[in-house]
């Protein structure tokens, strides 16, 4: 059959189909989560600046410090007074009936009653040169601590699971917008084209807010992070389907761009052309996402640092593969590692928590490093609150801590960082901000001017107001900053 009526019957089968039922018979897409990151959404917002190619790389509107951000999220979160706020007064009266201004008012997750003092049992030490006092369940961090700003006064609205990670990772405890990769990726794009600009990964089940910690909500679905998998296809359906060769794919995707560019011409929809360039992502895929995810390629040496097993789906894994997207250029990844909910057991929890992350977490910061890597990317520690000084559960057996969002603690590292750093003081008993309260937003400001981006300048117009990640607040932590 000539080029000519192969091209007409590829229509002709091509016009009959919907789009989905396109995808789904010939698996020119790459799944239903990343398919709406492929396609643009038909009603994107008229106007946009960024419609004709939404991914292209565009540079900072100032001087940034770093090009890639590493946001690790301990889900559940973990307890900042057993691992980075020590407090000995605390530990002195361990056990006693907290004062009442811890209570009363207050709202809690699940304390009822008047809940009595809980020091830590944990030992801190100084680590480094800047002798910042860590917990003795995290040696390994303590090796890297001198690359570490700690923020010991974050303070979050919310003290439920859901709402505080959505608050974190949205700038808005609801439903509905963009999450803080959205947006970098939105202002800034993407320094390769073979792979998504905002990756994410999960340790364990998914945090409770689901997908929407990483979508795109009012902004064009192309901005929201993409999840790659430890098993089977990294991107579901990426490989092709049975039956289907790589020259069938390419056949049906270039039918499929004539009928597009036809389309364009007819009606010049920008979206259209932003759906070329996305099928055309898809297939590109196919190749560098493969190779990206096979950690075999590592020598030896680096798969012992970050405790990383090519056999077994892990954490450490999903360190080690991050620090193998930045260095490709993807602009904002993400881990998500379940399990730091210590409402009972912490003795017992909280260590073995420990172990799962502290080798790798060090690892990254150190492989960064010594690839001249750490300098342009930002790494962040953070979970969506903190936990409270008063026992929660049988001080003699399971005792653990409730949900506390008046102050916990979050670290980075990277370019633009002042390493070795305390910023902020909590109280003797590490329940309020004795000093340098930091709110949610500013840490959204201080990530996006680390990437050389105002944060009140980034914004997106809709439903008739302009929208931005700090909302209406927002101010850069400038004591962590060199």
């Amino acid at each position: 059959m000539g080029s000519g009526r192969r091209f007409q019957a590829d229509a002709e089968l091509l016009t009959r189909l919907t789009r989905r039922e396109l995808l789904g018979r010939v698996g020119i897409g790459v799944g239903p989560v990343a398919l709406t990151w492929l396609l643009h959404r038909e009603a994107a917002a008229a106007g946009h600046a960024h419609r004709t190619d939404p991914l292209r790389a565009r540079p900072a509107p100032y001087r940034p410090r770093v090009r890639s951000v590493i946001h690790l999220h301990m889900v559940g979160a973990p307890s900042q007074l057993d691992l980075f706020d020590p407090k000995p007064v605390l530990r002195k009266y361990d056990g006693e009936p907290c004062p009442k201004e811890f209570i009363e008012g207050k709202r809690f997750a699940f304390l009822r009653g008047h809940p009595k003092l809980l020091g830590s049992p944990f030992r801190f030490r100084p680590c480094g040169e800047s002798g910042i006092p860590l917990s003795e369940l995290l040696p390994h961090l303590g090796s890297v601590v001198d690359r570490l700003a700690f923020v010991k006064t974050v303070r979050t609205s919310e003290f439920n699971h859901g709402p505080a990670q959505l608050f974190l990772h949205t700038g808005f405890p609801r439903f509905g917008r963009p999450s803080m990769g959205a947006w970098v990726t939105y202002g800034l794009g993407t320094e390769n084209e073979n792979l998504p600009a905002y990756v994410v990964m999960i340790t364990g089940q998914k945090p409770g807010a689901g997908n929407a910690l990483w979508g795109a909500g009012f902004l064009p679905s192309i901005y929201q992070g993409v999840e790659f998998r430890s098993k089977g296809d990294p991107v579901l359906f990426l490989s092709n389907p049975a039956g289907v060769t790589r020259q069938d794919r390419r056949r049906i995707l270039d039918a499929t761009v004539r009928l597009n560019r036809q389309h364009l011409a007819l009606v010049g929809d920008p979206e259209i052309q932003t759906r070329i360039g996305q099928y055309e992502l898809a297939f590109r895929m196919q190749t560098a996402v493969p190779d990206l995810m096979d950690i075999r390629q590592e020598p030896l040496h680096i798969l012992k640092m970050y405790g990383a097993d090519p056999a077994r789906p892990s954490f450490a894994n999903n360190c080690l593969l991050a620090r193998r997207l930045v260095e490709r250029g993807v602009r904002f990844v993400q881990l998500f590692d379940q399990g730091w909910d210590h409402h009972s057991g912490l003795a017992k929890n909280l260590p073995n928590k420990c172990r799962q992350v502290d080798r790798p977490v060090a690892a990254l910061i150190r492989d960064l490093d010594q690839r001249g890597l750490l300098d342009e990317t930002l790494v962040v520690w953070a979970a969506e609150f903190g936990r409270t000084p008063m026992l929660q559960g049988s001080a003699s057996r399971n005792a653990g801590r409730d949900h506390h969002r008046e102050a916990f603690t979050v670290w980075f590292a990277g370019g633009g960082i002042r390493g070795g750093t305390v910023y902020g003081q909590t109280d003797d008993l590490g329940y309020y901000p004795a000093e340098n309260p930091v709110d949610i937003h500013d840490l959204h400001a201080t990530m996006l001017h680390l990437l050389g981006i105002d944060h009140t300048k980034l914004t997106y117009r809709f439903q008739g107001r302009e929208f931005r990640l700090t909302d209406i607040g927002g101010r850069i932590i400038t004591g962590i900053l060199v």
